[in-house]
């Protein structure tokens, strides 16, 4: 059902700390014109956590403005299971296309509770899921064996896949078949996970750079492998931004120099400062003076 690259966008704040509509528009504009598959909001990236449920609400239907027929997916991310179910029902009723759920990230469940948790959220939502699975930073890692365990509710259409360890892609496709469409949710293994059977990217440096992160998908599907890894290694730097405990503040740094855009977060986060800031405007700043000239190759079909 989800294939491509699929931005896990950010949340734009004003001066006021109020949601930033204008400014998110442009942004998700920006990544729907470049070739985009879809959007997923209010997730670790989009400061979810730190969203009200309405505030949520107003962004899934910015996006859905931006998406036209394409998807745009909700985080759910909350800590209880009732929670979930219902930002999962305020999603389906506003007109989300589906979900990407995340087991409680506060309370560590599991095997029994993960299910349990996942199957409330489908039932309560009836919409399709993509099931986020990150055992680094949420501690819960939802295993293919949890994934078999799920697999006779077709509303489990799809699995983020973030454990950091590329061999997970291929023991889930070696248990699963094509069950699950597997996207991979670690900027910095993505040609890795595309190249051993994931079918999309769940992106987050494409926020600042989408040609080239649609790039190496398009070119990937094509067979073009030396030419997607050639723009890859030149993202390399950026990827990794993603992969810190700054990712928020890092990836809109990186937006605010290439889009003209802001670094604006919520508190308790604070914009980057000093050595830190300005290693990464150098690692932005570089990547921008080399950036590679990009090869043409099929556009998706709308």
């Amino acid at each position: 059902m989800w294939t491509g690259i699929i931005p896990a966008v950010t949340t734009k704040f004003d001066k006021n700390d109020s949601l930033d509509i204008k400014e998110m528009q442009r942004c998700f504009d920006y990544q729907m014109d470049a070739g985009c598959d879809g959007l997923i909001v209010c997730g670790s990236l989009g400061e979810g956590s730190m969203l009200s449920a309405d505030e949520k609400i107003e962004v899934l239907k910015i996006a859905k403005h931006s998406t036209g027929s394409k998807p745009t997916l909700m985080t759910v991310n909350e800590a209880t299971t009732r929670d979930a179910c219902r930002m999962g029902e305020a999603a389906a009723k506003a007109g989300a296309d589906g979900l990407m759920v995340v087991p409680s990230p506060i309370y560590h469940t599991d095997r029994r509770e993960t299910v349990a948790a996942l199957r409330a959220v489908a039932e309560a939502a009836d919409l399709p899921i993509m099931i986020y699975s990150n055992r680094v930073a949420y501690r819960v890692d939802v295993t293919p064996e949890i994934l078999m365990d799920l697999a006779d509710d077709k509303r489990f259409v799809a699995i983020k896949e973030s454990s950091d360890d590329i061999r997970r892609t291929t023991e889930i496709i070696n248990l699963l078949g094509d069950r699950y469409n597997i996207l991979t949710g670690v900027d910095n293994l993505g040609f890795e996970a595309l190249s051993v059977g994931a079918v999309g990217w769940v992106a987050g440096l494409v926020v600042a750079f989408p040609k080239e992160n649609v790039a190496i998908y398009r070119l990937m599907q094509e067979g073009r492998t030396r030419e997607a890894l050639e723009i890859y290694r030149w993202f390399r730097p950026l990827l990794d931004l993603d992969v810190s405990t700054y990712l928020v503040q890092n990836i809109k740094l990186a937006e605010a120099i290439e889009l003209g855009s802001n670094d604006r977060v919520r508190a308790p986060r604070l914009p980057l400062i000093g050595e830190q800031r300005a290693r990464v405007e150098k690692i932005v700043r570089d990547a921008i003076a080399t950036r590679p000239i990009l090869p043409t190759f099929k556009q998706a079909a709308a």
